[in-house]
């Protein structure tokens, strides 16, 4: 104790902290409950139950690092009861060399959603090619529950080795759902999207959307630093264009609240700048349509290597996700 002590007068100093700098999003309620465990509500997601209200949302395929982080993710999703996207699955259209890299059903199990992933590019192109079975196939061949539709049209634009569009995502999207069965998502790779984007999407049979917002990893960033200089100059400008997470939850409330009938999409993932649970818990709360919150970069990093590393990352998200249902409330 009397270690602690001392300790509490050398730092008191070094602790000061400015009313200005408190979190303001939050009304702190410490007489209310007291100290959870780690447990937190479970979620309802598209027919599954998850323990925690996380996704992980989906990175790079095709690399043998790649198979790494699938795996350690695979696993942590399983042991924390989290749901995953897997990355473009674009490559095993192709060739089947990367597939361990993929399949991943064995390692989250099946109690858990795991959906398979391809740009519109290549949804695009099956539809025009009447080749729709491939994507079929691909669902299939993963055991996913679904398949996500990841829009990127800037993205491709910048991209030195990029495919242009040939007609409105949205058109895609549509002919895609009146050909399969299964579950589809839609979301974007780091712009975000607008109102009419939303709207027009959550009048849609999907089963969920994911922001993929503004403020997190950005792809057409990340394709303008893989180009030459000049490109980069010239086009930078469009990659600062977006809507981060806050104004996208303004705006599919803003659009639920006008509808006059339910609407058919009835779930988002919540992603793109969501550094810390505290975001995410704050705008799954905030969100009017129900909601889970998802990560990329910040589960990537823990993800590379030893399995303990991201095995310790989920815990402190645990823990602080626990005291913030227990003593949190978010201001309306």
């Amino acid at each position: 104790m009397e270690n602690r002590k001392k300790d509490h007068i050398d730092l008191a100093f070094q602790s000061q902290i400015l009313s200005g700098d408190a979190d303001k999003r939050f009304m702190y309620e410490p007489l209310l409950s007291a100290h959870p465990g780690d447990t937190i509500p479970a979620t309802d997601f598209l027919g599954k139950k998850l323990s925690l209200p996380i996704w992980v949302s989906s990175m790079t395929g095709g690399t043998r690092l790649a198979g790494t982080i699938n795996r350690n993710l695979a696993r942590a999703c399983r042991e924390f009861g989290m749901g995953m996207g897997l990355g473009s699955c674009r490559i095993l259209m192709r060739e089947k060399t990367y597939f361990p890299d993929f399949d991943m059903r064995d390692v989250i199990g099946d109690e858990l959603p795991l959906y398979a992933n391809l740009g519109i590019n290549q949804v695009e192109e099956s539809l025009s090619e009447g080749s729709v079975d491939e994507i079929r196939r691909l669902v299939g061949q993963l055991r996913a529950d679904g398949l996500i539709v990841h829009i990127n049209p800037f993205q491709e634009w910048f991209q030195p080795e990029g495919d242009c569009l040939q007609r409105p995502p949205l058109d895609s999207v549509q002919d895609l759902l009146e050909r399969v069965d299964f579950p589809v998502m839609v979301k974007e790779v780091g712009q975000g999207m607008g109102m009419e984007s939303l709207e027009a999407l959550l009048k849609l049979p999907l089963a969920a959307i994911e922001f993929g917002a503004f403020g997190g990893t950005n792809f057409a960033k990340v394709e303008l630093l893989r180009g030459g200089d000049q490109p980069r100059e010239l086009f930078e400008p469009l990659s600062y264009v977006g809507h981060d997470a806050w104004q996208m939850v303004d705006m599919t409330n803003h659009i639920a609240k006008a509808s006059l009938q339910e609407l058919p999409c009835r779930q988002l993932i919540i992603s793109g700048g969501i550094r810390s649970f505290l975001d995410g818990y704050y705008l799954i709360h905030k969100a009017k349509i129900p909601a889970i919150y998802g990560q990329a970069s910040t589960f990537l990093k823990h993800a590379r290597g030893d399995y303990e590393q991201l095995r310790t990352f989920v815990n402190y998200q645990i823990q602080g996700l626990a005291m913030a249902y227990a003593f949190l409330r978010v201001r309306e």
